[in-house]
């Protein structure tokens, strides 16, 4: 019979938690865990050469930041879904992880059930919180709100544009602008939030509602 099981790997520093989530995932047939590991250097040498569906990332490990780490997995292997998972419940540690390319994050008191339910919803591309994460993401405390650079109205106006999938030509036209000053306001978000690329603004901005 041929296999359809998305494939995991799973990242953390404790034995016994690995051995835990193995065990709690070889009850959901439509996922496998193809591969564990303690050590991040580890995970991004197998990613070389044994691609996997789905990545489970804790944030602290014995060699690298999780955070750092999710930068590096998304260079190995870019189609890859990186889910923290974690006992880190500091805002902006998770919108560290998601600013790094991370598809969402859970924590590790999740019940096999919202698992299941995050891990559907994150290979049909969706971004995904475990409940305790959404009401963390939702009320954030003082300390958590990060100083964020303020958006124009045009840069706003174009922000949207380009979350909705339209291309530098299509807002240009839109805008009654030229492509070249679109670009030009792409690359100056990007430096004034200091992102690397348009997605990570894009989060950034819709998780602290500037969108």
């Amino acid at each position: 019979m041929y296999n359809t099981a998305h494939s995991i790997a799973i990242v953390d520093d404790h034995s016994l938690i690995l051995q835990g989530l193995v065990s709690l995932l070889d009850r959901i047939k439509t996922y496998e865990v193809t591969a564990t590991f303690t050590k991040g250097s580890d995970l991004l040498s197998y990613l070389q050469t044994d691609p996997v569906d789905i990545v489970l990332l804790d944030i602290s490990l014995p060699d690298i930041n999780g955070i750092d780490l999710c930068l590096e997995i998304k260079r190995v292997a870019p189609n890859v879904i990186i889910l923290g998972l974690s006992n880190h419940t500091e805002r902006s540690v998770i919108l560290q992880l998601l600013q790094n390319g991370a598809s969402g994050y859970l924590l590790k008191n999740i019940d096999i059930e919202e698992l299941e339910n995050c891990l559907d919803q994150a290979v049909c591309k969706q971004m995904v919180f475990s409940s305790a994460v959404q009401d963390i993401i939702a009320n954030p405390i003082s300390s958590d709100l990060p100083l964020l650079p303020k958006l124009t109205k045009r840069e706003t106006e174009i922000l949207k544009l380009i979350a909705s999938g339209k291309t530098s030509v299509q807002i240009a036209e839109e805008l009654f602008l030229s492509p070249l000053t679109i670009e030009t306001h792409r690359k100056r978000m990007m430096s004034k939030f200091k992102t690397k690329n348009m997605m990570s603004l894009i989060r950034i901005a819709i998780e602290n509602k500037l969108i």
